[in-house]
């Protein structure tokens, strides 16, 4: 086992700065989840950065507590109702989610608002060139992720009652402002290709003004994939989901062939021999999707759209940092977030140049 997926993968004992009454817990599961009986044991999980998640362990049945975290966050941040609901949503429709059981918003049971959803057996990646894999696996995998995306993509969001989830149209320029708005508010050093994207990128958006659901983190370490079989059963941390642009989401997912080792998240397939190893390459993968789509013209303004989508990332790691300074982060590795700000900057300026 590699030592992020080690890092990553499976439960430990509670933080103490994120526990919490474990009888307060039982006692509104008994009333609010069909079918719970208690006692429950409470594991975290090793994985994830922004919403504390655990694992709760009872004789019968394993449930997953996604909850905000204590302590003073940034406005709009960490919404596990958004998450709940639009899980709820997705679950009705057939996509690979999670079974959501309850949404509380009461604070005064575990501190913060919570959601309970099922816990689902199966396989997480955090090494994105899935070692000790047969060619065909890899290609199956893949190829199951790109049509989950595609799927996400091509439903109508108002037939899933999803109409009021977030604003179509003027999508990147609402990015960019939120965005900016949230790493001046974490911002802890001065990063020069930073300021340069947050001046350039509102003047280059694309005209290009589509929308659906998109999910916002969608990669590999965000799904479970089956035990045996080569396909998602479900996609994971549906915190920054809205209805957006899906070729935002669709080339941030791209960034997962664009990135290089810089230290946090899913290690890149940058420099990988994707031949060998059964993965398609970029130019494949993105022509499956337009293919699955129904975007014949294929993808352009990518530039624009790898500059922006490494602004985003670089933002998102700086409200971490932010959250490592305020003392406030769930990940004890949260401080990696820090050091990699200034390398993506330093990408999507390059991208934004070209």
């Amino acid at each position: 086992m590699s030592s992020r997926q080690e890092q990553n993968s499976g439960t430990t004992a509670v933080r103490e700065a994120l526990s919490f009454d474990v009888g307060q817990l039982e006692d509104y599961m008994a009333s609010h989840v069909e079918g719970f009986k208690g006692p429950v044991d409470v594991q975290q999980f090793k994985g994830g950065q922004s919403n504390p998640t655990y694992l709760l362990l009872t004789e019968s049945t394993r449930y997953v507590l996604r909850r905000k975290p204590p302590g003073k966050l940034l406005k709009s941040a960490h919404a596990v109702d958004r998450e709940f609901r639009v899980i709820s949503a997705l679950y009705s429709a057939d996509f690979p989610v999670p079974r959501p059981y309850v949404y509380c918003d009461d604070a005064e049971v575990i501190g913060t608002p919570f959601f309970i959803m099922e816990y689902l057996d199966g396989r997480i990646f955090w090494d994105l060139d899935l070692p000790g894999m047969e060619a065909e696996e890899r290609a199956a995998i893949y190829d199951d992720v790109n049509n989950t995306i595609a799927r996400l993509h091509n439903f109508d969001y108002e037939a899933l009652g999803l109409a009021d989830y977030g604003k179509p149209g003027n999508y990147f320029e609402r990015q960019i402002s939120r965005w900016t708005g949230q790493y001046r508010a974490s911002e802890t050093d001065s990063v020069g290709s930073m300021d340069a994207l947050i001046e350039w990128l509102p003047g280059n958006i694309p005209e290009d003004d589509s929308a659906s659901i998109v999910h916002g983190d969608y990669r590999l370490d965000n799904m479970i994939v089956h035990p045996t079989e080569p396909r998602v059963i479900a996609v994971l941390d549906w915190e920054l989901s809205t209805i957006g642009h899906p070729l935002a989401d669709f080339t941030y997912h791209l960034m997962t062939w664009q990135m290089p080792e810089i230290g946090i998240g899913s290690i890149g397939l940058a420099g990988k021999d994707l031949a060998a190893l059964g993965i398609p390459d970029e130019e494949s993968y993105m022509a499956k999707y337009c293919e699955r789509t129904g975007r014949v013209d294929g993808i352009a303004d990518r530039h624009f759209y790898s500059a922006f989508n490494f602004f985003r990332l670089a933002a998102i790691l700086q409200g971490i940092a932010g959250r490592v300074r305020d003392g406030t982060a769930s990940s004890a590795h949260a401080g990696q977030a820090v050091r990699a700000v200034k390398p993506l900057a330093d990408l999507g300026w390059r991208h934004a140049q070209r």
